[in-house]
C-alpha cells in the first residue's frame, strides 16, 4: 500500500493519502485533510476545498470516484448551514457520494476536518443515492453506505434508538437485506455519552436479538462514541455500511481473546472487527478499540500513553488473526477524552502509522477511564 504525506504551497492543511492498488485493477485511496491554523469556518471549508481538489488532481482522481465523506466539526450545531452551502455540497447534487457530518473537535487548530474515501474501479460501476445513502453497485455486489440516521421524535435515549434502528432496518428490507446478514460497520455517536450510553447500549440490545444478532450467532463490527448531528434534539445518530449479494463465506468476525474479552461479558453488543474476502483483497474493519484486558476490565487508568500503548497492542491482535499489520491500515481514527492529549497522541501514532491517514478527534469513550480509542479499516 503507498501512503503519501502532502503540503499544497500556500494553504495551511495537512494531507495524508493511502492508496491500494488490487490486482483486478481497482484502485482505493483514503484521504485526510486536516487545517492546522487558525481560521473563521468559512475560510477553513475554503481551504479544505481547495486542497481536496488539488490532492485529486495530483493523483489522478476525479469527482466521480467519491463514494464516502465524513466531516468532523467543532461545533455542528452552528456549522452545518455555512458547510452545506459550500462547493462539498452543490458538487453532490450531480455527483452521488454519502456525507456525514458530525460534531467531533478535530483538533487545536481545525474547526473541521475531512476524510475522503474514494474508489476508481476499471470496469463500469453504478452510483445513486437513496435519501442520505449512496447505494453503488459492482459486479454481483451493492455497497450501502448511509449517513446521519436519527430518530428525534423519540422522547429518550432509549426510544430514539429503536427508532433510527428500526429506520435503517426498514432501509435494508427495501432493498432485501437483514442488519443480520449485510450490515458490515456501524458508527453510533451518543450526546452526553457519559449519561446517554447506558440506554442506548440496552436498546441497542433488545433490538439486535429481535433480529437474531446474539452471543451465540454475531455482532456487527462498530463505534460507540460521542458526538452529534446538527438536529440538536437527535440523542443518537447512526452511520452504517451494508453488503448486498455478499455470502456468510466471505465475512469473517475477528476475535482475540488472549486480549480483549468478547463484548458481550460486560453487556455489550458489537464485534471487535470484521473481515471481508473479495477476489483480490481483504478489507478488515476494526472497532472501537482501547485499552482492555481479557476479563473486560480497564487498563491503566489515569495514563493515556500507557493506554494508547495498549490499544495499538490490541489492534495489532485483530490484524494479525486476519493476516494484516499495522503496515496495512487505510485510515486511522482516534479519539481523546481530554483535549490536551491531542498533540501527544498525534506524535505517537507519528511514530507507530506514519504517513497513514488519520484523523484525531474530541470525543469522550463510552466508559469514563478511557482516555483513548482507536478505530480504522485496512486492506490487504
Amino acid at each position: 500500500m503507498e501512503k503519501l504525506s502532502l503540503k499544497v504551497p500556500g494553504i495551511p492543511t495537512s494531507i495524508r493519502i493511502s492508496h491500494f492498488h488490487g490486482k483486478n485493477g481497482t484502485d482505493e485511496y483514503h484521504i485526510t485533510i486536516c487545517p492546522y491554523k487558525l481560521a473563521e469556518l468559512k475560510t477553513q471549508i475554503n481551504w479544505l476545498y481547495q486542497t481536496y481538489i488539488k490532492t485529486l488532481d495530483f493523483i489522478g482522481l476525479d469527482l466521480t470516484t467519491s463514494v464516502f465523506k465524513r466531516f468532523f466539526c467543532s461545533d455542528l450545531a452552528n456549522q452545518s448551514e455555512t458547510i452545506e452551502r459550500s462547493p462539498f455540497f452543490s458538487e453532490n447534487q450531480h455527483i452521488p457520494c454519502a456525507i456525514s457530518l458530525i460534531s467531533q473537535p478535530p483538533g487545536h487548530y481545525a474547526k473541521v476536518s475531512l476524510w475522503a474515501y474514494h474508489i476508481k474501479h476499471n470496469k463500469t460501476i453504478d452510483k445513486t443515492m437513496d435519501g442520505k445513502s449512496l447505494i453503488l453497485k459492482c459486479g454481483s455486489l451493492t455497497h450501502y453506505w448511509t449517513s446521519g440516521i436519527t430518530f428525534p421524535e423519540g422522547k429518550n435515549t432509549y426510544e430514539q434508538t429503536i427508532g433510527l434502528l428500526e429506520k435503517y432496518n426498514n432501509f435494508l428490507n427495501k432493498y432485501g437485506m437483514t442488519l443480520k446478514d449485510n450490515v458490515i460497520r456501524t458508527w453510533f455517536f451518543v450526546q452526553n455519552i457519559d449519561v446517554n450510553y447506558h440506554p442506548f447500549v440496552i436498546a441497542r440490545k433488545e433490538f439486535y436479538e429481535k433480529n437474531g444478532l446474539t452471543k451465540n450467532t454475531h455482532f456487527i463490527a462498530s463505534t460507540g462514541i460521542q458526538g452529534s448531528s446538527k438536529e440538536i434534539a437527535a440523542r443518537v445518530v447512526m452511520d452504517a455500511y451494508a453488503i448486498s449479494g455478499i455470502t456468510q463465506e466471505q465475512i469473517k468476525f475477528l476475535s482475540v481473546p488472549e486480549y480483549m474479552s468478547p463484548t458481550y461479558i460486560y453487556g455489550v453488543t458489537f464485534e471487535r472487527g470484521t473481515a471481508i474476502h473479495y477476489q483480490d483483497r481483504q478489507h478488515i474493519f476494526i472497532s472501537g478499540t482501547a485499552s482492555i484486558d481479557n476479563q473486560g476490565n480497564i487498563l491503566y487508568q489515569g495514563d493515556v500513553i500507557r493506554q494508547l500503548d495498549r490499544t495499538i497492542t490490541n489492534i495489532e491482535a485483530l490484524l494479525r488473526s486476519a493476516g494484516a499489520t499495522l503496515k496495512d491500515m487505510a485510515i486511522v481514527i482516534a479519539y481523546v477524552r481530554d483535549p490536551s492529549d491531542h498533540n501527544t497522541v498525534k506524535k505517537i501514532l507519528k511514530k507507530r502509522i506514519g504517513n497513514t491517514p488519520v484523523i484525531i478527534a474530541y470525543a469522550p469513550v463510552c466508559r469514563p477511564g478511557w482516555l483513548v480509542e482507536i478505530e480504522g479499516i485496512a486492506i490487504l
